[in-house]
């Protein structure tokens, strides 16, 4: 590509595409990217980034890593570490420096790696992250203790991975770049000094201006960006190789400081570090030597099979060591670990600093990490569901209920399916309503459920419905667009499904995009909030199989005989149930919720055809005025 402007073009468009992939196929996107960087480069010609950037192609790659870093220590709440149970802790801790040692002894010994060189790639090779690990998740649906252990894992070991990873590379850069002991020592002191102390400067700085509010919210996240960038190079040019450790700690400690809210920040970071890292991968796929791949065949073929035969298994095995999992959940523990972004992207770092160096055997290093990469999340992907069944500890098809929105209508009829062991997840953008969701103890996402932020680290284990309550009409919508693809058209439900007002629709998102109308078409959320008010939730046990059509799927001007007919489709209830109020609370009742024997869960929308059969239960909202008028 000759023409700058065709080659940025392509490569955002290529990167769009691998998007897109990742989506439709729900599969990692690094897949899609380094196969294509891969195919334009050196397998087709069509792109080289050396002759495209010259000299500029280090300092972008350096600045676009530094800012994933940054993205990566925003998600690590020190609080977390200790608050999902000792198999994580041991994973992120243990597990890391097994992983560490006998991948470098690996390569060391197969590849006649110098052990500089080996220790490097060992701690580039240790990180999975979330980008790889949720989708496979999703795919498999393991149980509920084995997901949420493999989900925590990936998101902790990013950061913690590359702090190993930047500690390894600057110990090996100074023993190969100066002789004697005192003196490296010295140079690691000043470069872990230098980018902790950059780091906490930076962050603190940012924190007390955003807790302050002495910039406007528009500002807020080009502010951060900024100031990024400035600590990376400010550290960089103090102190080589201290820029990305500071970055690093800088979100780490943006993360963890007390009554800051770094949502809005990381939601950009995570729209920007997708179109970063398109661009960087197909960056950087395009400057691999697949000729070094032949000549090593055999050896990358044998790596491959001991990371994941040998290697992981091992790390699971003693990371569970004691617990209380199944031998199948471990077995499976120790066969999921893809490799990620994180280590495709600090490898091509020290790749190019390796480089300038002379370090033996350095080109090696990006063509064995993606080799690792791609080789993992292709067989994982082909072999975890099968193995997850073989094991038993695949979940039934996801029975629980994600509500958009943590409000009174959401509380009320979450704690209706508690009851019923029905696993409720909420969602909400307000502190507040997250904050007295959780007091109740529901399970609470703060933020957006749609964002970005949202899918690596809304653990949807379990989930497999939507019911979009929220006091916002288009927010339920886009919620509805967004969940059909997670769980299929028949499983979203919104409040409010249409309006049949012509001109009111040309200025409504809602009414275009609707999903299944939840409970009643015409219901919105003031008008189900004051029945919830006015009403009593009732739970209903069905002692013979009747056939209940939702008066609501009947149109507005149905006629008064098939009004009748819907009125003598009465429930037959328990003993239990006051039998002389049943038919007048029939008429009243607007039906919620029907849970079979089984225990799946099915919900009342606008036209839906629930056949009740005995043993059933019925959740229904009957309202309290009518009750006590007819008895």
């Amino acid at each position: 590509m000759n023409n700058p402007m065709i080659a940025i073009a392509a490569i955002a468009a290529l990167g769009g595409l691998c998007q897109w992939l990742a989506w439709r196929f729900k599969l990692p996107s690094i897949l899609f990217l380094l196969t294509v960087g891969i195919l334009v480069g050196p397998v087709s010609g069509l792109f080289n980034p050396d002759e495209f950037l010259g000299e500029l192609l280090f300092p972008i790659v350096s600045i676009f890593v530094a800012i994933i870093l940054f993205e990566g220590g925003l998600t690590l709440k020190l609080r977390d570490i200790q608050g999902h149970g000792n198999v994580v802790t041991r994973l992120i801790s243990l597990g890391v420096l097994i992983t560490w040692l006998l991948l470098a002894t690996t390569v060391h010994f197969l590849l006649n790696m110098p052990w500089p060189l080996a220790l490097v790639f060992g701690s580039i090779a240790v990180v999975s992250g979330p980008t790889v690990v949720k989708p496979l998740l999703r795919a498999v649906r393991p149980s509920d203790k084995v997901g949420h252990i493999l989900h925590w894992e990936g998101i902790l070991i990013d950061p913690i991975g590359v702090f190993l990873a930047l500690l390894v590379f600057h110990v090996v850069m100074l023993d190969v770049s100066s002789g004697g002991v005192a003196h490296v020592t010295l140079i690691l002191f000043k470069l872990v000094a230098i980018g902790t102390i950059t780091g906490v400067a930076t962050g603190a700085a940012i924190a007390f201006v955003l807790r302050r509010y002495l910039v406007p919210d528009y500002l807020v996240n080009v502010l951060t960006l900024v100031t990024v960038v400035c600590a990376f190079v400010f550290a960089e040019s103090l102190q080589h190789e201290s820029g990305l450790l500071a970055v690093t700690i800088m979100g780490v400690w943006l993360a963890n400081t007390r009554g800051l809210h770094v949502d809005e920040i990381l939601h950009f970071k995570e729209d920007l570090t997708v179109l970063l890292i398109s661009t960087l991968f197909i960056l950087l796929a395009s400057r691999v030597d697949i000729s070094l791949i032949p000549e090593y065949g055999w050896q990358i073929v044998l790596l491959l099979v001991i990371v994941q035969f040998v290697i992981r298994p091992l790390n699971a095995f003693f990371c569970t060591l004691g617990t209380d999992l199944s031998i199948g959940e471990r077995i499976f523990i120790g066969w999921l670990s893809p490799r990620g972004i994180v280590a495709a992207a600090v490898s091509s770092v020290f790749f190019l600093r390796l480089q300038e160096v002379g370090m033996p055997m350095a080109e090696l290093l990006v063509p064995l990490t993606f080799s690792i990469i791609i080789g993992t999340v292709v067989f994982q992907s082909l072999t975890a569901k099968p193995l997850a069944d073989k094991l038993g500890i695949s979940n039934p098809e996801p029975n629980g209920v994600l509500f958009c929105g943590a409000n009174n209508i959401a509380l009320n009829l979450a704690e209706a399916l508690r009851q019923h062991g029905i696993k409720v997840l909420l969602s909400d953008t307000s502190w507040s309503n997250i904050r007295v969701a959780r007091q109740q103890g529901f399970e609470a996402y703060h933020g957006n459920p749609t964002s970005g932020h949202a899918a690596e680290n809304l653990d949807l284990q379990g989930i497999g419905k939507l019911v979009a309550v929220s006091s916002n009409r288009d927010t339920n919508a886009l919620a509805g667009m967004h969940f059909r693809q997670e769980f299929g058209s028949s499983a979203v439900f919104t409040l409010e499904g249409a309006s049949a007002d012509e001109a009111y629709e040309r200025f409504d998102t809602a009414n275009r995009n609707r999903a299944n109308p939840l409970f009643d078409a015409s219901l919105s959320y003031s008008a189900l909030a004051k029945r919830l008010r006015k009403g009593k939730i009732r739970h209903i046990s069905v002692s013979e199989p009747v056939e209940t059509v939702d008066a609501q799927a009947t149109p507005a001007s149905t006629n008064s005989e098939q009004n009748r007919e819907s009125r003598e489709q009465k429930l037959a209830l328990t003993p239990e149930v006051d039998q002389t109020s049943t038919l007048a609370n029939n008429d009243a009742d607007l039906k919620l919720f029907a849970i079979d024997q089984e225990g799946a869960l099915y919900i009342y929308g606008s036209g839906e055809r629930i056949a009740a059969k005995p043993g059933w239960q019925l959740i229904v909202l009957t309202p309290t005025d009518n009750k006590q008028k007819n008895q």
